[in-house]
């Protein structure tokens, strides 16, 4: 009856696009057969063993390969807090290893969507609940960040068990739907399994109860990170409606592969696999080591549940209007936590980091460089790669373009939709990367000896073309960046730091690096004291500055593009007055002429929303325009001279237009603000 009721729909009664993001847990680069494994098969190395992953491959030839696209983070909270909020690790409120912390309560992900008209839902792994011993009512509970529904591990440890119920390894876990805990009814349930089979029931019953109403799934899987547990049984036959994985609902047996014996089953392809470990053809094969069967079962059955998926689509008749991603949170793992009757598990067996050094909580390539792809017949053309570099907080922005409703303005993101459609040009993205971790590049033979044994601590990476400046061990913010070209040469061997002809883009590399980002006190770095380096414009500089104003009802302090802002013109002050704007967005632009060195304070007050960048930092952020008397006040260590800088306002049709900033150095007092703004 579901065939019947489903064959009505149709994409042309749903202009705007479904959304699944689909991530899973310390993947590598290397780990995904269209970036990698494929390439190792065909070489036919017999001492380079190779996985498979079929419909993860089919994925890319009917969509778009990402071949350089980067996580936030190197580790799975901040990379996960990045996402949902559309930002860098240089503005979430989550970073380096701060398991469970409270997601910020401001715009992410679902929340956008959701005031697009979207139904949204959580499926998987969350651990950004905060409170930890406040269950149900974790203040970050995904039901208080924009999830209509919710069936996770909500803790982050418990990511780190496959069998919530038995426990195998890590103990029972608990497993939520909404703020229920109904992980004593999961008999059996291997997580991946679960999560696939919970995931088919929502799309299914939400396309039945709304069937024009477009949906958002994030479906965050918590394979094969951890235990390398497997399942009780071969994947169901089939797909979608009618087969592979299905949801029965009964407590015990609460998905169809819920039965027989838990952690057994090791994909045919891999049960009895041999290879040269010795690399000598002359002596025998030996088989896989079982913790590698594992390894591999578990991804392949993560691509046996997204086959599932992408059938489920088609039988729903909704697969040329879903927008489906797919990659990972960081970089491979060595982290396996299996009995000592196996083998420990390193991601050397099959090169998980693919042509690159470093893995999980490094920042060389093999760490943050993540398998990407995305998929949406309707309107991106498949068997494409895209190499230009693009990070996971574009997705947000990219969701938004894709709804059709204008992305936050405090997002670091932009929408990669246009490249991706071949559709218009899109912004350059942002890629920079910071996090700090007490330890050490493995000392693995295929990385390069540069690379090798490395004291991490704080580190940092930004890219511009194909260029990217790392730093290890960071000091302070005088210390050089290593820089590469991760075109030539995606190992990162060759450090083309000491050659004279980078040095401005050593230069620049340091610079952007303190003016892209915001002090975190709960995640210091060594150059959070620094001053925030000016800029040369160039050219002729008049007094003021500039404005820009878009009319129309938008449902917050907005980012637009230059063309859908209509109004313009200059301004000695913030004088809403003169924009003449009855309701809309106002920008402006210019730079501040800070006269000498220091710490400056500015503080803003409206009767709406609004933002202040300098640089691309954001220094006051009142976009929800909540804050009692809608005042804020923020900090910045600026050098002396030109800081290009942006407001944007919110006004609504009842707002009167009020508008006011004010500077003031540290133990000054206030500045004559028309003296400071400059524009050409």
């Amino acid at each position: 009856m579901l065939l019947a009721v489903f064959s009505q729909t149709t994409a042309s009664a749903q202009k705007q696009p479904n959304v699944i993001f689909i991530l899973v847990d310390d993947m590598g680069w290397g780990d995904v057969g269209t970036f990698w494994q494929n390439q190792r098969k065909q070489k036919n190395d017999r001492s380079e063993p190779w996985e498979y992953t079929p419909a993860l491959d089919a994925m890319a030839a009917g969509g778009a390969t990402l071949t350089h696209h980067y996580c936030a983070a190197p580790v799975c909270a901040p990379s996960r807090s990045s996402i949902m909020l559309g930002v860098s690790q240089g503005h979430a409120n989550v970073r380096d290893n701060q398991f469970d912390k409270a997601l910020q309560d401001t715009y992410t992900m679902p929340s956008v969507l959701k005031q697009a008209g979207y139904r949204t839902a959580l499926v998987g792994k969350w651990g950004l609940q905060g409170q930890t011993d406040n269950e149900p009512n974790w203040p970050a509970h995904p039901l208080n960040r924009g999830f209509d529904y919710s069936f996770a591990y909500i803790r982050h440890r418990d990511g780190h068990e496959h069998y919530p119920k038995e426990g195998i390894y890590r103990g029972a876990k608990e497993v939520w739907e909404d703020k229920t805990n109904i992980g004593d009814q999961l008999d059996k349930c291997y997580t991946t399994d679960l999560w696939t089979a919970a995931a088919k029931r929502w799309i299914t019953g939400t396309k039945k109860s709304a069937p024009n109403e477009p949906f958002f799934l994030y479906l965050a899987y918590d394979t094969p990170h951890a235990v390398l547990e497997v399942p009780t049984q071969a994947y169901p036959k089939g797909g979608g409606l009618k087969g592979g994985l299905q949801w029965t609902g009964k407590p015990g047996q609460m998905i169809t592969t819920a039965s027989g014996t838990p952690d057994s089953f090791i994909h045919p392809d891999y049960a009895n696999a041999t290879y040269d470990d010795d690399k000598n053809p002359q002596t025998p094969e030996v088989a896989w080591p079982d913790t590698y069967k594992r390894y591999a079962t578990s991804c392949r059955r993560i691509d046996d549940g997204i086959g599932d998926i992408m059938t489920l689509l088609k039988d729903l008749k909704i697969d040329d209007n879903t927008m489906v991603v797919f990659m990972s949170d960081n970089g491979p793992s060595v982290e396996s936590y299996l009995p000592d009757s196996y083998v420990d598990y390193v991601p050397t067996f099959f090169n998980s980091f693919g042509p690159f050094d470093g893995i999980k909580r490094d920042l060389w390539e093999g760490g943050v460089r993540m398998p990407t792809l995305v998929r949406w017949p309707g309107r991106i053309p498949g068997g494409q790669t895209i190499a230009s570099p693009s990070a996971s907080y574009d997705w947000l922005a990219t969701f938004a373009d894709a709804a059709g409703i204008a992305a936050p303005a405090r997002l670091d993101g932009v929408s990669l939709l246009p490249e991706l459609s071949g559709k218009g040009k899109r912004q350059e993205s942002t890629v920079y990367i910071e996090y700090d971790q007490n330890g050490k590049t493995p000392d693995f033979e295929e990385f390069s000896p540069n690379h090798r044994s490395r004291k991490r601590n704080q580190m940092q990476k930004i890219r511009k073309g194909n260029l990217v400046g790392v730093r290890y061990n960071i000091a302070g913010a005088d210390d050089d960046f290593e820089i590469y070209d991760v075109v030539a040469d995606p190992q990162e061997t060759k450090n083309l730091a000491s050659d004279k002809k980078y040095a401005a883009l050593q230069q620049e590399f340091k610079n952007r690096v303190l003016q892209i980002r915001r002090p975190d006190k709960e995640a210091k770095r060594p150059y959070d004291d620094a001053l925030v380096p000016a800029v040369d414009p160039g050219g002729k500089m008049q007094a003021g500055m500039k404005w820009h104003t878009a009319a129309g009802d938008f449902p917050w302090v907005s980012a637009l593009t230059d063309a859908q802002f209509k109004g313009q013109g200059t301004s000695a002050t913030l004088d809403i007055s003169k924009t003449k704007l009855h309701a809309g967005m106002v920008a402006y632009e210019g730079f501040l002429k800070i006269p000498e060195d220091g710490t400056y304070t500015f503080d803003m007050s409206a009767d709406g929303g609004f933002i202040l960048r300098i640089h691309q930092a954001l220094v006051i952020d009142n976009s929800h325009g909540t804050t009692a008397g809608n005042q804020q006040s923020g900090d910045m260590k600026l050098a002396a001279g030109y800081h290009p800088f942006t407001v944007y306002y919110h006004k609504s049709g009842k707002a009167k237009g009020s508008l006011e900033l004010s500077c003031r150095k540290a133990g000054g007092s206030s500045m004559e603000m028309a003296g400071l703004f400059f524009h050409q």
